[in-house]
C-alpha cells in the first residue's frame, strides 16, 4: 500500500456519491464527456499520474480495499474495509508528520465543513502546505503531495481527506468525533 491508494479510493468514493446526486441526463453534472472513472479523468483531478493510479487500483483490489464491478470492470471501493482501514490501520501506516509554521489550505478540524464541531485547545491550525493556501498553521504532510490542490476541486473530497487527517493527528476524543463523521457519510 501507499499513501496515495487512499487518496484514490476516497476520491472514487466521492465521485460515487456524486454521481448519484447528479442524474445521467442533468446539464449540470459534474462530469461531461469522458469517463470520469478513467485512468486519465483521475490524473486531471487528482494530479496523480497514470500509472500511479493504475498501480494504485491494483493495489487496492489485491488488498481488498476495492473490488471489481461485474457489469462495469471498474474498481470500486470496498466501503466497510476502507473504513475499518482508516480508522483502526491508517495512522500506524502513515503517521501524519507536524511540522513548522506554514501557509496552506487547512486540515483536520480546521477544514471549513468541520469548523466548529470541535474546540481546539491549541492555538493554532493544522495546514496542509500550499503556496496559494490563506491560512496560516503548523503544517502536516498530506498523504499525496497534490491533495492541496486536489481537495480545492471536490468539497467533498476536502472533507474526507480532513477527516482522516483528524483520525492521524488527533487524541482519542478528535479522532472519536472523526470516525463518526466518516461513519455517517
Amino acid at each position: 500500500m501507499k499513501s496515495q491508494d487512499i487518496v484514490v479510493l476516497l476520491k472514487l468514493v466521492s465521485m460515487q456519491e456524486q454521481e448519484g446526486l447528479v442524474g445521467p441526463g442533468d446539464p449540470h453534472g459534474r462530469f461531461q464527456g469522458d469517463d470520469p472513472y478513467s485512468v486519465r479523468s483521475l490524473e486531471s483531478l487528482l494530479g496523480i499520474s497514470k500509472t500511479e493510479i493504475n498501480a494504485s487500483i491494483k493495489r487496492s483490489l489485491s488488498s481488498g480495499l476495492a473490488i471489481k464491478d461485474r457489469d462495469s470492470g471498474r474498481a470500486n471501493p470496498n466501503r466497510r474495509n476502507l473504513h475499518n482501514f482508516i480508522v483502526h490501520g491508517l495512522k500506524f501506516v502513515f503517521p501524519a508528520n507536524v511540522g513548522a509554521m506554514s501557509r496552506g489550505v487547512p486540515t483536520a478540524f480546521a477544514a471549513p465543513m468541520l469548523k466548529g464541531l470541535l474546540i481546539s485547545g491549541g492555538e493554532y491550525i493544522y495546514i496542509w502546505p500550499f503556496a496559494a493556501g490563506q491560512d496560516m498553521g503548523q503544517s502536516v504532510e498530506p498523504l499525496f503531495k497534490s491533495v492541496p490542490e486536489a481537495v480545492l476541486k471536490d468539497d467533498r473530497l476536502y472533507e474526507y481527506l480532513a477527516l482522516v487527517d483528524a483520525i492521524r493527528l488527533g487524541n482519542q476524543r478528535e479522532a472519536w468525533l472523526a470516525e463518526e463523521r466518516l461513519s455517517e457519510r
